[in-house]
C-alpha cells in the first residue's frame, strides 16, 4: 500500500437533518484529521444532502476515515473521489482593493483570461468572481497577491460529481 501523503476527495450522502455536519467535522476532529475543504448542500431530494471534503493523508488514514464514515447511522454512502474520473469546481471571490485606473485594466484582463466575471466595482475597488478547480484558484490567488497590493480573497469549498464521460477533473 502506497503511504504517501496527498489530497484526497470523498463524496457523502447524509441524512439532511440538524447535527449531521456537527457529527462528521466532530469525528475529523476527535481523529486529528484535518479537513482541507468542506461543503455540503442539498440534493434533489430535500431529505438528503451531499457533503463534498478535501484532506490530505495517506493510503491508510484515509481507508479509516472512509470506514468510520460509513459506520455513521446519518451516512448513507461514501464515494472515495481520489481516483475517478470527476467534474469538480470551487467559487472564488477577489476582492482588489485601493486600484488604481491602470490597477483596473489589469483586473479586468486577468478575469478575461481566466474567464471570470467582475460582479461588482466601485471607484476604487473592484470584486471578480471565479469559478474553477481549487488548483486555478490557488494559481489566481497567487498572481493577484503578486499584482496588487490590497486583495480580500474569499473561497468557497469544492463541489463535484462523477463524469458522465472519462474526463479528468
Amino acid at each position: 500500500m502506497d503511504n504517501s501523503m496527498r489530497k484526497r476527495w470523498i463524496s457523502l450522502y447524509v441524512e439532511n437533518q440538524v447535527g449531521v455536519l456537527s457529527k462528521i467535522s466532530g469525528l475529523f476532529s476527535a481523529k486529528s484529521y484535518n479537513l482541507d475543504s468542506l461543503t455540503v448542500g442539498t440534493t434533489e431530494d430535500p431529505t438528503i444532502s451531499r457533503m463534498t471534503i478535501a484532506t490530505v493523508s495517506d493510503d491508510e488514514t484515509f481507508e479509516q476515515i472512509k470506514k468510520q464514515l460509513n459506520r455513521m447511522i446519518e451516512v448513507i454512502k461514501v464515494i472515495d473521489f481520489t481516483d475517478i474520473f470527476v467534474r469538480m469546481k470551487e467559487i472564488l471571490y477577489v476582492k482588489v482593493l485601493h486600484c488604481s485606473p491602470e490597477d483596473k485594466t489589469e483586473v479586468f484582463q486577468i478575469a478575461e483570461t481566466f474567464k471570470a466575471r467582475v460582479i461588482d466595482y466601485g471607484r476604487d475597488s473592484i470584486l471578480v468572481e471565479f469559478v474553477q478547480t481549487a488548483t486555478k484558484n490557488d494559481a489566481v490567488v497567487k498572481l493577484m497577491k503578486e499584482e496588487f497590493q490590497a486583495i480580500e480573497v474569499v473561497r468557497g469549498g469544492s463541489v463535484g460529481i462523477e463524469s458522465i464521460s472519462m474526463m479528468e477533473r
